[in-house]
């Protein structure tokens, strides 16, 4: 209770310094909401860079998917063509599956007016599976960045192709080794294939013992 001008004198001076008190904390909290709200706009800026980031290495990835896509399809095409007949050809369709692109891979024929979609296994047996096998390895060596060095290893790499196909395949290997400037080292029971080597040797038993026998050399 205030009783005399003493008491309110030390009153209002005691609110003078409560209110000075309040002043300095509103002009902390005031200076501290600012730096927040530029925290905020730093980091709505940010925000926006990253998504556009991600927009932009997203895209630039469909992009390089797309071209070595578009590599391979050609590649694998082109082997197809060359080994079979001029009426084939393979396609990639890619899709989204559970956050992950996904691909399927197509033999594209056509007879008459009519275009036939099928899986490669579903095509003409076999031999179509050795082939596009055989150009996928291929094709997937030649469009990887950086590029993948060394030889080009194959086991038995047209088990299933016909003998009517037998000697393309011969020389698309052959012209495959040229092109790309890559050996290619090869296990196959085919002679037609390990005649076109630069040299070649044949694996026989003698009872137990393997022996290595040279049989061209070109």
């Amino acid at each position: 209770m205030i009783k005399n001008y003493e008491d309110l004198d030390n009153y209002i001076s005691q609110l003078k310094s409560y209110i000075s008190k309040e002043e300095g904390k509103k002009e902390k909290i005031i200076e501290q909401i600012e730096e927040n709200k530029q925290s905020i706009k730093d980091i709505q800026s940010e925000t926006d860079l990253i998504e556009k980031v991600s927009v932009l290495l997203q895209r630039t990835s469909e992009f390089a998917r797309n071209q070595a896509k578009v590599q391979i399809e050609s590649l694998v095409t082109n082997c197809l063509q060359y080994i079979f007949d001029n009426n084939i050809e393979f396609k990639i369709e890619i899709e989204e599956l559970y956050g992950k692109a996904n691909a399927e891979f197509y033999v594209i024929t056509k007879a008459d007016d009519m275009i036939i979609k099928t899986k490669p296994e579903q095509s003409r047996g076999g031999g179509v599976v050795d082939i596009i096998s055989l150009a996928l390895r291929i094709s997937f060596l030649e469009v990887h960045k950086p590029k993948i060095e060394g030889p080009l290893i194959l086991d038995e790499p047209a088990k299933h192709v016909s003998e009517d196909y037998i000697f393309n395949v011969a020389d698309f290997l052959k012209r495959t080794s040229e092109m790309f400037d890559r050996q290619i080292i090869m296990v196959t029971h085919n002679n037609h294939l390990s005649s076109i080597g630069t040299n070649a040797y044949r694996v026989y038993m003698k009872g137990t013992e393997s022996y290595l026998e040279k049989i061209t050399s070109s």
